[in-house]
């Protein structure tokens, strides 16, 4: 890479036009500033380039200054930069069989600037079978504070390829409370938290930029999604078995207790910490080719829980039930009044904790992502979980201590 070459002028002090040993003064030697180097991505003249394509920049010895994309018929892309500034992220996809050029400049600390292009040429479209993706975070809804952000696909993700998908997932919140994706074992959801449940007020955006991104060998992201929402009132649902009793609470406050029959023991009710995911005023139950199911039941105000079934729902049937004994297939079961009072209470997104049952919640059976600890939820990125969101090493007891040492702070671990 040339050089460029700045010329640092001086003239030094001069007594009688000689130095003191009366030979001329020596002029300063010219010094050589260097360039920034830039490397970008795609190279130039690549072809067949993905429409997810992002400009990928690599800088030495300065800072990016200035970016402009644009396509062959002169048309600006907006694009904005990763919090790492490694890329360039157009705002939606790239237009199949067009050309785009970047120009890049970069700034050293002396003022002196690089500028390097990269013209490159995306594929037709895709022909593979396509990943089937939905956003459960819809746009312009109001959201309960436990609200996780969640993914769905069709087929799921394999492990090998949940880091590129992961890579083009981008969620910003306002006020800022970072979080983390992580993934269902199966690779069927992700999801995106942050360590604590949103504050109400907080907006959310949303983009899952997967349109044209190879997964895999074999097929294609179907999609680009975007969704802004914002976080509401806190709500949370307590339900003890022991009790038979739900407790309501806003803000922390209790606001009213209601009694409850839950799933009887053929049909258990889960224990664990669910969410809100579909509120419905009316909704029919059909089981016919299910498991101990059967049967064809209309119900009125039902909230859905689980993907497996589980539902608050009003139930006149098992009012004398309700507060004592557990007769239900596996839902809440609460009076017609309660359940109207509690549609006009709840969003969706709301925390529902049930204790005390005959089964655990699994994993992937509704929103689940606080249904763990923040240190086991954060294992399931597929990418680097960035230091300020890593959870605190838990200290190593002293040789000596009795009893294991002294406890650490933070949530106790689930019973067994």
């Amino acid at each position: 890479m040339a050089l460029v070459v700045v010329t640092v002028a001086a003239t030094p002090l001069v007594l009688g036009g000689c130095t003191d040993d009366g030979k001329p003064a020596a002029r300063p030697a010219e010094r050589e500033v260097p360039s920034p180097e830039l490397t970008l991505t795609p190279a130039d003249r690549s072809r067949d380039v993905p429409l997810s394509a992002e400009v990928a920049v690599l800088v030495k010895g300065g800072k990016i200054t200035a970016v402009r994309i644009a396509d062959d018929n002169g048309m600006l892309v907006r694009a904005q930069p990763r919090e790492d500034g490694s890329a360039w992220v157009p705002t939606v996809p790239l237009q199949p069989q067009r050309t785009y050029t970047a120009e890049v400049t970069a700034t050293g600390d002396s003022g002196v600037t690089t500028t390097r292009t990269t013209t490159f040429t995306t594929m037709a479209t895709s022909t593979k079978p396509q990943v089937t993706s939905t956003l459960y975070f819809a746009d312009k809804r109001t959201y309960g504070t436990a609200m996780p952000v969640t993914l769905a696909f069709d087929p799921p993700i394999a492990k090998a390829a949940r880091a590129d998908v992961q890579r083009r997932l981008f969620v910003t919140t306002n006020p800022p409370q970072p979080g983390v994706w992580s993934w269902v074992d199966d690779g069927s959801q992700v999801y995106y938290r942050a360590p604590d449940f949103w504050r109400p007020g907080t907006t959310i955006s949303v983009r899952a930029g997967l349109q044209g991104l190879p997964i895999g060998r074999n097929r294609v992201g179907d999609a680009d999604r975007t969704a802004t929402s914002m976080i509401g009132r806190q709500v949370a649902i307590e339900v003890d078995n022991a009790t038979k009793q739900m407790r309501v609470l806003r803000d922390g406050k209790l606001i009213r207790r209601i009694p409850v029959s839950l799933g009887k023991p053929s049909t258990p009710t889960s224990s664990g910490k669910m969410v809100i995911m579909e509120k419905h005023q009316r909704t029919r139950f059909d089981t016919r080719g299910e498991p101990n199911g059967g049967y064809v039941v209309d119900v009125q105000d039902a909230q859905r829980l689980t993907w497996g079934g589980e539902f608050i729902h009003g139930a006149p049937w098992s009012v004398s039930d309700q507060g004592h004994r557990n007769v239900s297939h596996g839902c809440t079961n609460v009076s017609a009044a309660a359940a109207d009072w509690l549609m006009g209470v709840t969003q969706v997104g709301d925390l529902v904790t049930f204790t005390g049952t005959e089964v655990r919640l699994q994993p992937g059976n509704g929103w689940t992502a606080w249904n763990t600890s923040w240190e086991q939820f954060v294992k399931g990125s597929a990418l680097p979980v960035p230091a300020a969101l890593r959870p605190a090493p838990t200290p190593v007891p002293h040789a000596n201590a009795a009893g294991g040492g002294s406890p650490t702070s933070g949530p106790a671990a689930s019973g067994g």
